[in-house]
């Protein structure tokens, strides 16, 4: 399983996704460009450090990255027809979040394998984009058998 990023916002959300990818061993592709400079310094300043512990893929858009998709592409998007209870996920699965501020463009949308929406609140817009992440993440895995082994 791996964590894919569409030309990310914010760099805070970033950071904590790749904590949480670096902690549970999920791969993150991240789709340029971002919306934040991508250097030592900003990675320190966001919380990323630990960027150094995750491995990460960078692509310098979207023909790069669609190129290298190893598995199902799996969209997770407030316009999807299939609430995350219902989803079914493999173990090869990229979950993809769209840019916090815009998502995905519709050729992404249309590109997908799957489209998940995570269920909310009637009234509820969308959740932070690393918590939806986290939130994928944790069914994946829990569907694949695949959370880590450790300190259990």
């Amino acid at each position: 399983m791996r964590i894919a990023l569409f030309e990310p916002d914010i760099a805070g959300n970033v950071g904590t996704i790749l904590r949480t990818a670096a902690c549970l061993g999920i791969p993150v592709d991240l789709i340029e460009p971002m919306g934040f400079p991508w250097s030592e310094r900003a990675l320190a300043r966001s919380g990323m450090d630990y960027a150094v512990q995750a491995e990460i893929a960078r692509h310098v858009d979207w023909a790069t990255f669609e190129a290298r998709i190893p598995g199902r592409l799996v969209l997770f998007t407030t316009r999807a027809s299939v609430p995350l209870p219902k989803a079914r996920f493999l173990e090869d699965d990229t979950l993809l979040l769209g840019a916090e501020g815009s998502g995905v463009p519709g050729f992404v949308h249309d590109r997908a394998d799957l489209r998940v929406r995570i269920p909310l609140l009637a009234g509820m817009r969308s959740l932070n984009v690393a918590v939806a992440a986290g939130i994928g993440i944790a069914e994946g895995l829990r569907q694949t058998g695949g959370w880590p082994e450790g300190n259990d």
